[in-house]
Parts: C-alpha cells; structure tokens; sequence
C-alpha cells in the first residue's frame, strides 16, 4: 500500500460503503444493503484505503474488525454522512410533500399516538408523518426529527418544552377476568389482596423512573406491602404489559391515558374502581426542535397534539397545570 499522504478530498461512494462495513463488520452484508456486488464493497474499500495511506479493516477468514485508524474515521464518517442524507431529505420534503417527523417511545406511539393520528391525516392529506419509535432519547436539535414526545419527570424536561398530561396508574384487567372471577370461576378480583392468587404484570426496568410505576409501590399505597402475587410477568415494554391484561394473562398496572379509550369500549376494565388509581411525579411532553419551529406544518401537528393531549387530561380528571405552556408565540 502506498503510505504518501493524498490531498484530494474522498468520493462519498467508498465511504458509504466503509461506513454500511464498519456498522455490520460484513463484506457481504454491507453489500446487501447498498445493493452492490462484495466484490464491488471490496474494491470500493481498497481504493479507500489506498486514498487515505492506512489499512481500515483487519481481515480474518470468518470475520472483519475495525482497524485503529478505522475506528477513528468511522466516528466522522457516520455523522457527516447522518447529517448529509438529513439535508438531503430537508431538500426533498421541501419540494414534495411535507413530512413531519416525530420521534416518541414505542409505547407511547402504540397506544396513544397512532390511535389518534389518523384523524390528523384525513384532516390534513398533504402532510405525512414519519414516527420513530426508540427508547433511547435523541438529540432532536442534532437530526432531522422535527417533534418529539417525551416521558420524564418535570426535573428532567429540556427547555422549552411543554406539558400534555400527567402520570396516573391504574389496575386493569381483562373483562373476561373479572367476570369469570364474579362467578366463582377463578379467585376473586374485588379487593388488593385478592392480587395474591393472580398474576402480575411487572415493569421491568431498572432506571429510577421505574420505581413510581411499579407494583410494590401500589400495593404499599393499597395496604398489601408484603402481598406476593401468584407469579410475577416481567415485561420491558407497556404494551406487552396492556397485552397481557387483554388477553387475560395477568393483572396489568397501567398509564391510564394510554389504556382511557380500552376502558371506554370495554376492552379493559378497572377492578378496583377509581379507587385504585394511582399518580406519579413523571409526565409526558412535547418539545418542538429548531428546524421544526419554522414549518408550518410541524407547528400545525404540534398544535393538534396539545389538542388531543387536553382531551387525554379531560378524559383522566387532570385539572389544569401552570407549566403546561402552549405553543401559540411560535406560530
């Protein structure tokens, strides 16, 4: 390989091809996706190679792996090239249709934002929204996502951010539970000790949030501190949990403005009445980037969002908070 240094800049070609075989440490399936030949990926990493004087990739016969200098490239690369296809999409949407891209947490989105959003698109047909559904949170000033909806406590909400509703958690089971349990068919479901001969659908999460939506910490509040369940089901995700208690599988501790509408058509019901209602510190945002802020169509979403988010406050007897904001000084 030839060592002397280059000046030329790098065509984008090779370094997508070097950025797909960083992030899958395969020849083959970084070919894959960018619909080429290996041999094509090959050849495009060689020539990158030869470009900047350095080996990327350490070969073995099974297997590939970043070199130092790899590794170090690939940590420009992969923002560059994040934030190219970003302008690139900008572009686009700005000559096409308009999209809205909002990023939520895959529970949120199941239960409470999808249901919804069709109303949003019969009323708007000239605007698409993309939703992207991740746990982790993303730096929204930093991409192309344009809204995003958020759960946390009101200590951890970025600036500028504005409040939909709050937390309130509230036993749920399946009808046909509760019924079969009524006559006599399976253990009774009337007080919170009759939750030791049934099944409990766990949050199992282990960040410090997680402790307000947990079962332990109901039944403390309920006089059952010490009550231990027939058997625990430890889910990660809320919809697992509102799935369990659909299908009858277990007793499931649920974010009541994300289960209101299953309550209302009877799909769930609540076992203890509102009596067994509980509320959390944590509640859920919007918080609009800065791109977003000057579309027209993004700030019309948003504003359809705190519309729907008053209903969900309604429809749980929240009562009205002095940090909920608005979004009106940025129309």
């Amino acid at each position: 390989m030839n060592n002397a240094p280059r000046h030329r800049p790098l065509a984008i070609g090779p370094l997508r091809a070097f950025e797909a075989v960083a992030r899958l440490l395969s020849f083959r399936a970084a070919a894959e996706e960018l619909h080429l030949t290996q041999s094509a990926i090959s050849r495009q990493i060689r020539s990158l190679e030869d470009e900047i004087g350095c080996t990327l990739f350490l070969r073995g016969t099974r297997h590939v792996e970043l070199s130092t200098d790899g590794a170090l490239l690939r940590t420009q690369v992969v923002s560059m090239i994040e934030r190219l296809d970003a302008t690139v999409r900008q572009i686009r949407q700005s000559r096409g249709r308009r999209v809205v891209n909002v990023t939520t947490f895959a529970s949120f989105a199941s239960l409470w934002l999808l249901p919804r959003l069709e109303a949003f698109q019969r009323a708007h047909a000239d605007i698409d929204i993309r939703v992207s559904a991740l746990d982790q949170i993303v730096d929204i000033d930093d991409s192309e996502i344009d809204l995003a909806l958020r759960y946390c406590a009101p200590g951890q909400v970025p600036p500028g951010a504005v409040r939909l509703f709050g937390e309130t958690l509230v036993p749920v089971a399946s009808p046909w539970l509760v019924e079969q349990a009524a006559r006599g068919l399976a253990p009774p479901l009337r007080q919170p000790s009759d939750l030791a001969q049934h099944s409990l659908a766990e949050e199992d999460d282990q960040r410090p949030t997680a402790q307000y939506l947990s079962w332990r910490r109901w039944l403390a509040e309920h006089g059952a501190p010490e009550l231990q369940p027939r058997r625990w089901m430890y889910l990660n995700f809320t919809y697992q949990q509102i799935q369990a208690a659909l299908s009858g599988q277990a007793v499931a501790l649920a974010r009541l403005a994300l289960v209101y509408e299953s309550l209302q058509r009877g799909e769930l019901v609540e076992p203890f009445g509102p009596a067994g209602r509980m509320s959390s510190p944590s509640a859920y945002w919007l918080l609009l980037s800065r791109q977003g802020r000057s579309r027209p169509e993004v700030v019309q979403f948003a504003h359809w969002v705190e519309a729907q988010a008053a209903q969900s406050r309604r429809d749980i007897g929240e009562t009205q908070h002095g940090d909920e904001g608005g979004l009106g000084e940025h129309d």
